[in-house]
C-alpha cells in the first residue's frame, strides 16, 4: 500500500529545476510517482513507507540543492491527521508519556512527538475523540496543551515566502541604488560632473561597487549554479552566473590589465554596468514573479479563512463556547443571526435563511428547516437554530472543497508535458548557442572584437527563460481551478481542464440534472369499468416499498387522498422497468409498456392513451392486474428554471447538446422540445447509460455526461468529462470530473467557459514562452546586425528575460477577471 506526501520546495527557479526533482525523486527505491508543480512549489510524492520514508525523500531533495519546508502526509485509509503544540516537554522520558498517553485517545492510531519543535503528530480515525480528548490526555500527564498548531503557530509555508520576498526587496534596492551609480560612473561622458574623474581610478571604484551587486545581490545565481553543477547539470541560474561573471571578469581584466588588452589589440572596455544590470533586473523579475505566484493561490487561503473559530454547544443543558476542534460528532450546537455555522450538520429545531454562496456562489439565502442539512462556514442571515453536528474536521464540506481545490492546483496538464521536454535540453542547448555566437563573432566576422563577441555571449545566456516555461501551465491551473471553488465550480485538475477544452458535445440525465427530480401526478385514467381510486390504490400498493421519485410522486398523491397502502406479497422490483406484486391474492403489475407488453398484458385501450399523454410531455406508468391493464398514471417533472437557458448557452457556444433518460421517445421529445434539445437518447436503462456515453465516443464526440444520482456514476466515469451536480449523491460527484455544488444548471457553461479560457490562457502563456526564446535568443546572437545593425545589450536582455516570466504569471492572472464572463 502506497503513500502519498507533499514536500513543500524552496530555491526552484525554472522548469530545469522541476525536470531535475522530478527525476531525483523518482530514481528512489519506492517511489512510484513524483510530479512537481513550480508555481505551488511543492512536490507530490507515492512511495511505499516499507521501502523509503519521508526523511528519505527530503534528505534526497537537499543533495538535489533545494530545501524542503515543510512535508505533508496525508494519512492513509481515510486517516486524519492533527499536529498541537505541547510545553513543559524536557527529556526523552516525556516524550514517551506524552506519545503513550496520547495513543491511548480514542480513535488514534498513530503518535509521533519531537522535543525540539514540542509538536506532536497524531494520526487519527475521522470518528475520535476530538481535541478535547488530546488536551485531557497532555493535562492529566501534567503538561501544557497550546492549542492546535495551525491555530497557534505560524504557517512555515507562508512564513518563508514572506522571508524570500523580504530577502529579494532588500537585495533588489542595494542592487538598484549600486547599478544607477555604476551606470553613471560606466556613462562618464554622460555626465558633465564626472568629466574631471580619471577613468582609471573610477573605473577601480565601479570595480569595488559592482563586487557587492554581482557576489551578495546575485549570490542566489551563484549558489543555484553550484548546486546544479554538483548534480552535473544546468539550469536557469547557471545561464545567469556564467553571463554576469563573465561580464565582471572581463571589466576586471581590463581596469587591472590595460596593457594586455592593448598589446593584444583589443579595447579595453568595462561593462560594470552591464554586470549590476543583468543580477538586479533579473532579481527585480524574481521579486515580481514571486508576488504575482502568492496572488496566483489566494483562493486557497480565502477559502481557509472561511472557517470560523469557535462554537456554540449544548452539553449538559448548558451553553458553552469551545474551539471548533473540541466539536465532536452528535453535538448539539446553537446558531444565532449573523454567525457562522460552525461545522456540517443537520438541523432540529429552529428555522432560518442561510447564505451559502461561499459554497455554491448563489447569493440567495437557502431556508433551513428542521431535517435540513448546513454547512460550515456558510452564515445565518436570520432566525436561530439548535443543529446536530454530522460531519466534522477533514469530512466537512469546506475541507473537503479546500482539499479538491489544492489536488487540483498541485495536477499538471497534459499540456505541459510538452514544456517539460523542452525543459529538459533548454538549458544546454542555449549554452551551446551562447559558445556558437562567441566563436562566430570572434573568429568569422571581419574586423573581430573580443568585447563585442563576449556581450552577444553574455546576452544569449540572460535572455534566455526557461522560468516563463514553468510557470505556463500551474499559475494558470492554479488561477482557474481556485476561481471556479470561489464560484462553487470544484474542477479536479489540469487534465479535466485540457479535457474539457475539447468537448464537442454534452448529455444531460433528464431526472433530477435538467428537471427538478420531484414529479408529481398529474391524470389517473381508468380502463372501462375500473373507478379511478382502484388504479391509484393498486399502485400505492405496488410503489410504497419503493424509493424511485415516480414511486414517490404515487404515494404521497394516495395518502393525500386519504388511501392506505394494501399488504404486497411476494414483491419483485424491476430494474428500469417497473414492479410486481401480489396484493389481496391478485397478480398486480405496474410499469412502463414495454413491461406490460413484455408481460403480454391485455392494454385495454390504454397504449394509446399514454402516448397522447407522453407526447404532451408527461411520464405514463400503467397499472395491471390478472392479465389486463386496468388503469394509467401519468406524471409530470418540472424541468429546472435554469434549464431552458443552460442549453441554449451551450448551443450557442457550438456544443452538441442530448438529453438521456429513461422515458420513451415521445415524452423524451416532448421534454427536449421545451428545454431546445433536439437529440433525445430515450429508453435508456440506468445500467445503459455509459453504453451510451461509449456510442458517441465511437462516433469521434469528446463527450461531457451532466447528472446527479447514483446511476449516474458509471456514465460520468465513462465519459471524457464527467460533471456532477453538487446536490446528488457523494458517489457522482466521487465519480465526475467537474463537480458544481449549486443546482443552476447555468454552471455547466459557466465551468466549460472556464475550462475554455483556462486553456487558452494556457496556450497563450505556452505560446509566448516559445516565442520569446525563438525570438529573443536570435536577436542575442546578433542575426540581426547584418541587415539593420542592431545588437542588444546584456541589461536589455536582462530586462526582457525578466519580464518574461512576469508576463506570463500576469497573463495567468488576467482570468480571475475574463475567466467567468460570458
Amino acid at each position: 500500500m502506497s503513500d502519498k506526501a507533499i514536500l513543500h520546495i524552496s530555491g526552484m527557479s525554472c522548469a530545469s529545476c522541476v525536470r531535475r526533482v522530478e527525476q531525483g525523486l523518482r530514481e528512489m527505491k519506492g517511489v512510484e510517482h513524483a510530479a512537481v508543480n513550480f508555481a505551488l512549489e511543492q512536490a507530490a510524492v507515492d512511495f511505499d513507507p516499507a521501502s523509503v520514508s519521508t526523511e528519505e525523500l527530503g534528505k534526497r531533495v537537499q543533495e538535489l540543492g533545494y530545501d524542503v519546508v515543510k512535508i505533508d502526509l496525508p494519512g492513509p485509509g481515510g486517516m486524519e491527521k492533527t499536529t498541537i503544540s505541547v510545553g513543559g516537554m524536557t527529556c526523552a522520558a516525556c516524550v514517551r508519556r506524552v506519545e503513550n498517553a496520547l495513543k491511548k485517545v480514542d480513535g488514534v492510531k498513530d503518535v509521533a512527538v519531537n522535543l525540539a519543535t514540542a509538536r506532536a503528530t497524531v494520526l487519527h480515525d475521522p470518528a475520535w475523540s476530538g481535541v478535547a480528548g488530546l488536551k485531557e490526555a497532555v493535562t492529566d500527564q501534567g503538561y501544557d496543551f497550546l492549542g492546535v498548531l495551525d491555530e497557534f503557530q505560524e504557517d512555515p509555508i507562508a512564513a518563508a515566502r514572506i522571508r524570500e520576498i523580504k530577502d529579494l526587496k532588500l537585495r533588489f534596492s542595494v542592487g538598484a541604488v549600486l547599478s544607477i551609480i555604476i551606470f553613471m560612473g560606466s556613462m562618464q561622458h554622460w555626465f558633465p560632473f564626472l568629466h574631471a574623474i580619471p577613468p582609471q581610478p573610477l573605473q577601480m571604484v565601479l570595480f569595488v561597487l559592482t563586487a557587492p551587486v554581482v557576489f551578495w545581490v546575485g549570490s542566489r545565481f551563484f549558489v543555484g549554479a553550484l548546486k546544479a553543477a554538483r548534480q552535473k547539470t544546468s539550469d536557469m541560474n547557471t545561464l545567469v552566473a556564467i553571463g554576469a561573471l563573465s561580464a565582471y571578469l572581463y571589466s576586471t581584466l581590463a581596469t587591472f590589465f590595460p596593457r594586455f588588452f592593448a598589446e593584444a589589440g583589443l579595447l579595453p572596455h568595462v561593462y560594470y554596468d552591464g554586470a549590476a544590470m543583468i543580477v538586479t533586473l533579473i532579481l527585480l523579475g524574481r521579486l515580481l514573479e514571486a508576488g504575482a505566484k502568492g496572488r496566483t493561490s489566494q483562493a486557497i487561503k480565502r477559502l481557509m479563512g472561511l472557517k470560523p473559530k469557535t462554537a456554540r454547544a449544548i452539553r449538559d443543558n448548558e451553553e458553552i463556547d469551545i474551539p471548533v476542534e473540541e466539536i465532536l460528532k452528535g453535538d448539539l450546537l446553537l446558531v444565532r443571526p449573523g454567525e457562522k455555522i460552525p461545522t456540517d450538520g443537520i438541523v432540529r429545531s429552529g428555522s432560518s435563511a442561510v447564505d451559502e454562496s461561499m459554497l455554491t456562489g448563489e447569493s440567495v439565502p437557502v431556508n433551513k428547516e428542521p431535517g435540513a442539512e448546513v454547512f460550515g462556514a456558510t452564515l445565518n442571515r436570520s432566525g436561530s437554530f439548535t443543529f446536530e453536528a454530522t460531519k466534522i474536521g477533514a469530512e466537512t464540506a469546506l475541507s473537503q472543497i479546500i482539499r479538491l481545490v489544492e489536488e487540483a492546483q498541485g495536477s499538471k496538464a497534459p499540456i505541459q508535458r510538452l514544456a517539460d521536454r523542452v525543459a529538459a535540453v533548454f538549458v544546454p542547448a542555449v549554452m551551446g548557442i551562447a559558445l556558437l555566437t562567441f566563436v562566430v563573432w570572434y573568429f568569422f566576422v571581419p574586423e573581430p572584437v573580443f568585447s563585442r563577441a563576449l556581450l552577444n555571449f553574455v546576452s544569449v545566456l540572460v535572455i534566455a527563460c526557461p522560468c516563463a516555461l514553468g510557470l505556463a501551465t500551474p499559475t494558470a491551473v492554479m488561477v482557474g481551478t481556485g476561481l471556479g471553488a470561489e464560484h462553487g465550480i470544484l474542477i479536479k485538475g489540469g487534465e479535466s481542464l485540457e479535457k474539457a477544452y475539447r468537448l464537442t458535445t454534452v448529455v444531460f440525465d433528464k431526472t433530477g440534472t435538467l428537471t427538478r427530480g420531484e414529479p408529481e401526478v398529474t391524470d389517473i385514467e381508468p380502463a372501462e369499468g375500473i373507478a379511478p381510486e382502484k388504479v391509484l390504490s393498486t399502485a400505492l400498493s405496488l410503489e410504497a416499498l419503493s424509493e424511485h421519485p415516480l414511486a414517490q410522486a404515487i404515494v404521497n398523491r394516495g395518502k393525500a387522498g386519504g388511501l392506505v397502502p394494501l399488504p404486497a406479497e411476494k414483491f419483485e422490483a424491476l430494474s428500469g422497468l417497473g414492479t410486481r406484486a401480489v396484493i389481496e391474492g391478485k397478480s398486480c403489475l405496474l410499469g412502463n409498456l414495454r413491461l406490460m407488453i413484455q408481460e403480454g398484458m391485455a392494454l385495454s385501450g390504454m397504449d394509446r392513451q399514454a402516448s397522447e399523454r407522453a407526447a404532451q410531455g408527461k411520464t405514463c406508468v400503467l397499472v395491471a392486474e390478472e392479465g389486463r391493464v386496468i388503469g394509467l398514471i401519468a406524471l409530470s417533472d418540472v424541468p429546472r428554471e435554469s434549464a431552458k437557458a443552460a442549453v441554449a448557452e451551450l448551443k450557442a457556444a457550438g456544443l452538441r447538446v442530448a438529453m438521456i433518460t429513461g422515458d420513451n421517445v415521445s415524452t423524451g421529445q416532448a421534454i427536449g422540445r421545451q428545454l431546445g434539445i433536439d437529440e433525445v437518447l430515450a429508453e435508456v436503462l440506468p445500467g445503459d447509460k455509459a453504453q451510451e456515453i461509449r456510442r458517441l465516443q465511437q462516433e469521434g464526440q469528446i463527450v461531457a455526461m451532466v447528472g446527479d444520482g447514483i446511476n449516474d456514476a458509471p456514465a460520468l466515469t465513462s465519459a471524457d468529462i464527467g460533471i456532477a451536480i453538487g446536490a446528488g449523491t457523494d458517489v457522482a460527484i466521487e465519480a465526475s470530473d467537474i463537480t458544481l455544488m449549486t443546482g443552476d444548471l447555468q454552471a455547466v457553461p459557466r465551468a466549460i467557459r472556464l475550462s475554455f479560457e483556462t486553456m487558452k490562457v494556457i496556450r497563450q502563456n505556452l505560446f509566448w514562452a516559445f516565442i520569446y526564446n525563438i525570438i529573443g535568443i536570435p536577436i542575442a546572437a546578433g542575426v540581426l546586425y547584418p541587415f539593420s545593425g542592431i545588437l542588444l545589450n546584456p541589461e536589455f536582455a536582462a530586462a526582457a528575460m525578466a519580464l518574461s516570466s512576469v508576463s506570463v504569471v500576469s497573463n495567468s492572472l488576467r482570468l480571475r477577471y475574463t475567466g467567468l464572463k460570458p
